[in-house]
C-alpha cells in the first residue's frame, strides 16, 4: 500500500510541473502540497488499514473544498 501513496505523489507531481507550465499556479500549489502529502504517506510505512483511513480523509477534505469552491467561490460563466 505504500507504493500506492509514492505512485499517487509522483502522478500529482507530473500534474504540478504540467500546471506550472501553463502559468496555473494556485493548481500547481495544490498539487505540489499533495505530492507532499502523498510522499510523506508513502514512507510512513503504516497499516493497510491506516492508509486507507488517510485517504479516506484526504478524500472528505477535497470534497468538502470542491463543494465549497464551486458553490460560494466560482463564478458561472466566468474565464
Amino acid at each position: 500500500m505504500d507504493n500506492m501513496f509514492k505512485l499517487l505523489g509522483f502522478w500529482t507531481g507530473i500534474f504540478a510541473v504540467m500546471f506550472f507550465i501553463g502559468d496555473m499556479m494556485t493548481a500547481s500549489v495544490i498539487f505540489v502540497a499533495s505530492t507532499l502529502f502523498f510522499l510523506l504517506l508513502g514512507f510512513l510505512n503504516l497499516t493497510e488499514r491506516m492508509y486507507m483511513y488517510m485517504f479516506g480523509a484526504y478524500l472528505m477534505i477535497f470534497m468538502v473544498g470542491f463543494s465549497y469552491y464551486a458553490t460560494f467561490i466560482h463564478v458561472q460563466g466566468a474565464h
